[in-house]
Order: C-alpha cells, then sequence, then structure tokens
C-alpha cells in the first residue's frame, strides 16, 4: 500500500480541526486523506480529488466507511474550485497538495511512469485526456525535444539525447519506457551515480503530458481564493521545478511594504494576502527517508490565509 509522505508534518501544517472543511487535492492512495478525516469528526467534511480514474477506485474502497463525511471526485486540481462550489462550499480551512506519484503509478508497467519495468510509454494520470509520452517522443522535433528535456528536466545531455532520439525513431517509433531508457543509457556513456540516467528524461516527458507545472501554478491561486481567514495551504513537492512554482507563486500573495520618494508606504503583494508558516521548506525526518526511501526528496512548506481586504 502507498505510505503517505511526511504525514505528521501535514497534519500538523494544516492544522486539521474538528467540524473544519478540507480538500485533498492529491488523493493518490488515500493515506493523508483518511489522517484528515480521524481528526475531522463527524460533522466535518473532506473533498478528495485525484486525476488518476483508478487512484479514485481505491479511494472509495479505502474511504468507504467514512460516509457523507467525505466527497470523493476525478478532477483536476487546478479545477478545485468548481468543484468545491458544487458541494455548496464558499470556503474551505485546508488544502492539502502532495505532487508525488503514488506507488502504484510508478509499479504498474501498464502506465509506463517508470524505466524500471518495460511498458507502455504513456505516463498519462488521467487516460482519458491529453498525448502520451510516446507522442511526444515520437512528433516533436529535435529542438522542441531538447528544450523539453532542459527545461523540465534539468538534462545537462538534453540535446544530444535528443540528436539521438530522432535518429533512433527513424528506424521505428520508441514506444516504449525499455527502448527509451536504453537508449538515455547508450548516450549517457551507462548507468553513473546516485540516479539513473533516464531519470530527469522521464520527469520531464511525464511534467509536459500532465501540464502539471501549469496546473500546479492554477491549483495554487485556486487553493488561496478557497481559504477562509487562517486557513492553511501545504504543498509536499518532489524536485526543485514543483518547489519552484510553489514558492514564487504563493510568494507573490505574501504582503511587503515599499517606501514612497514623497513619504510613506504602500503594501505590495497579490490578493489575498498569505504569511509563510514555513520561512524554509521542512525535510522528512531521517527515519522516514530509511523506512521509504521515495521520502527522501521530499519537501514541505505551509503558508496561512491572512485577513482578507
Amino acid at each position: 500500500m502507498h505510505r503517505p509522505v511526511m504525514l505528521r508534518e501535514a497534519l500538523d501544517g494544516l492544522q486539521v480541526y474538528s467540524g473544519g472543511r478540507y480538500v485533498d487535492g492529491t488523493a493518490g492512495g488515500g493515506g493523508h486523506a483518511e489522517a484528515i478525516l480521524q481528526r475531522l469528526g463527524a460533522s466535518g467534511g473532506l473533498l478528495a480529488l485525484d486525476r488518476d480514474a483508478e487512484a479514485v477506485r481505491r479511494v472509495r474502497a479505502r474511504l468507504a466507511s467514512w460516509g457523507a463525511a467525505v466527497r470523493i471526485e476525478q478532477g483536476n486540481f487546478a479545477d478545485m474550485e468548481t468543484s468545491v462550489r458544487q458541494h455548496g462550499w464558499e470556503r474551505v480551512d485546508g488544502v492539502l497538495l502532495d505532487l508525488g506519484m503514488s506507488s502504484d503509478q510508478v509499479e504498474a508497467p501498464e502506465r509506463g511512469f517508470s524505466f524500471a519495468q518495460d511498458g507502455p510509454l504513456d505516463m498519462r494520470m488521467d487516460r482519458a485526456q491529453g498525448r502520451t509520452a510516446a507522442e511526444l517522443v515520437n512528433q516533436l522535433d529535435e529542438a522542441s525535444l531538447a528544450q523539453l528535456f532542459w527545461r523540465l528536466g534539468e538534462e545537462r545531455g538534453a540535446r544530444r539525447i535528443a540528436r539521438a532520439l530522432v535518429t533512433e525513431r527513424e528506424r521505428a517509433p520508441i514506444t516504449t519506457t525499455g527502448r527509451l531508457a536504453d537508449l538515455v543509457v547508450r548516450v549517457s556513456g551507462g548507468h553513473r551515480g546516485r540516479l539513473h540516467p533516464a531519470t530527469k528524461v522521464f520527469q520531464a516527458l511525464r511534467l509536459a503530458v500532465n501540464a502539471e507545472l501549469e496546473n500546479l501554478e492554477q491549483g495554487l491561486e485556486a487553493a488561496l481564493r478557497l481559504l477562509a481567514p487562517g486557513g492553511r495551504l501545504v504543498v509536499i513537492a518532489f524536485h526543485s521545478l514543483e518547489d519552484r512554482v510553489v514558492k514564487q507563486t504563493v510568494g507573490r500573495h505574501v504582503p511587503r511594504w515599499e517606501s514612497l520618494p514623497a513619504g510613506g508606504r504602500r503594501r505590495l503583494g497579490l490578493e489575498p494576502p498569505v504569511r509563510w508558516i514555513t520561512r524554509r521548506p521542512l525535510q522528512p525526518a531521517a527515519a522516514e527517508c530509511a523506512d521509504n526511501p521515495r521520502a527522501r526528496s521530499a519537501r514541505l512548506r505551509v503558508a496561512e490565509m491572512a485577513d482578507r481586504l
């Protein structure tokens, strides 16, 4: 079963209280959602969302005993405002976004997220929408592929890999995770260091297929519009690109003061105003990393809604 990352820190950050209303925008395996429900009590409410239809089915089964206290829907957290309004909620007391993939996704070869087992090069979180990774790999030109690998994967060998990929696909379309990973390994000169050579390429393709950074920025803005005064936003990121979007997007809502040439000062910052609870992101404890190595790269940030002006 998928183990929720930084569970204690996430719950402490949310400050879940009995009778509150919360959104888990990335229900995944349901671990965070179940823990929130345990603190909520019968009078509270949780809206759990996930883009992955299979994850939604698993969460519904896991949380079936909670009845009306939880609402579980397939949906993109970028659209959470619509989902919340449909349930008649005006404000919520907390929003959680756990941006990591679930173990169920990673360990299913047919989903195409991992190079550990050969499978179709898919990578869609919602398999009813969008282009697959195979379509990107076989249709984008060399320059576009290189830019994708560099921008979303921070892959230093982006140009070499893109060039080799275009040459390889002329022989036959690249449609499996194994063939793509083998190509990256060859171009990189073999397996070196802690990370597999194909890690950054797979990350870049997954982010592109699912428009993850764009959805993250939209989801953060939606969460801030929904939070009641004193409500908390908790985000768990797993690589620097995600964490940067969180830091910058939320940071634009943190008030700051500017001195005016004629005297006095004015407040800068987007509405609604928020404040950071964690000035620096929290990291998982060593014991959790030892027990669950996938937690090692997690970074958790907490922001709190200030009084709306």
